[in-house]
């Protein structure tokens, strides 16, 4: 079963009101129903769905539903649920044209409705994050969208081929419209995903920063050590005071570590205080010692 399976299924259990099954109803109605004179067709895939919309035609409208089942076997057999009402009042299509919502609780039914009918979402586990409701007709995509924005969710708007969709992309939102449906036990496990990924996500980062760090590291070190060697190797070491000797003796004894540990390693054995910009202060020292003897070389 698909995570999207997961959450209608967990949409469709939760006991709703009269008026709540009436919005739930009228809401997976406006996305999905084709009209046939006075006769309107159902096309449902989920078992689940169609029990819940079938309980509602039959005990909130009092309507007749003649049910069809189909199998369709494409890669693996699905079974569709076609539900066929006849509608000679336009009972339906006035409800629909003419529905307002009471309250929060009205709004939310007739939205889980539309993502009963038009939503899908990917398993985190699997992929990114991505949560997406799709429309055959722009004006009702854009209907929904100004809905989903009074309730300050932030979906975007595009058009696909012949469809357009609303869609998140953003874990926090996905996780909000989850509560917002109901379907906590999706929100728990795609809060969990989340979680592990973010922290995953943020280890990634750290070791990433650590390894820049190291080959800065040693990328200065290597550089401080050719400085040094050279103004050894060439007699320039009296151009630099006792202190910046020594530093750069330990650097050649000591030729991979940091400077907070050249430090610590220099307190130790000269037994004397000595702090890492002690040491960043007299590399600079080396540095300019080198740049001049290179500036007088190349006049």
């Amino acid at each position: 079963m698909t995570f999207s399976a997961k959450v209608k299924d967990e949409i469709t259990s939760h006991p709703l009101n009269e008026l709540e099954n009436r919005n739930l109803f009228l809401g997976y109605l406006f996305i999905n129903a084709e009209t046939v004179g006075d006769k309107l067709y159902l096309s449902l895939e989920n078992s689940n769905t169609a029990q819940k919309l079938f309980k509602t035609i039959k005990y909130c409208y009092h309507k007749e539903v003649k049910t069809t089942v189909r199998t369709i076997k494409k890669f693996k057999a699905k079974r569709y649920f076609i539900f066929e009402l006849t509608d000679a009042e336009g009972l339906f299509e006035e409800e629909l044209d003419n529905i307002t919502f009471a309250d929060e609780e009205s709004i939310v039914s007739f939205l889980k409705g539309v993502f009963l009918a038009a939503g899908s979402l990917n398993d985190p586990k699997k992929s990114g994050y991505h949560l997406e409701m799709t429309f055959q007709e722009e004006d009702k995509a854009k209907k929904i969208l100004a809905i989903l924005q009074d309730l300050n969710y932030n979906f975007k708007l595009l058009k696909r081929e012949k469809n357009y969709m609303l869609y998140l992309k953003s874990g926090e939102e996905i996780s909000d419209f989850l509560k917002l449906l109901g379907a906590v036990n999706a929100l728990f496990y795609f809060e969990d995903i989340r979680i592990y990924r973010d922290h995953a996500n943020m280890v990634n980062r750290l070791n990433n920063c650590e390894q820049a760090n190291l080959e800065k590291s040693l990328s200065t070190s290597d550089k401080q050590l050719s400085r040094i060697k050279y103004i050894k190797e060439n007699d320039y070491m009296s151009l630099l005071d006792d202190k910046t000797k020594l530093v750069a003796e330990y650097r050649l004894k000591y030729p991979e570590e940091s400077f907070q540990t050249l430090a610590d390693i220099i307190s130790k054995e000269v037994d004397k205080k000595v702090s890492k910009s002690y040491v960043n202060h007299h590399f600079r020292k080396i540095n300019k010692v080198y740049e001049k003897i290179m500036s007088s070389l190349e006049k």
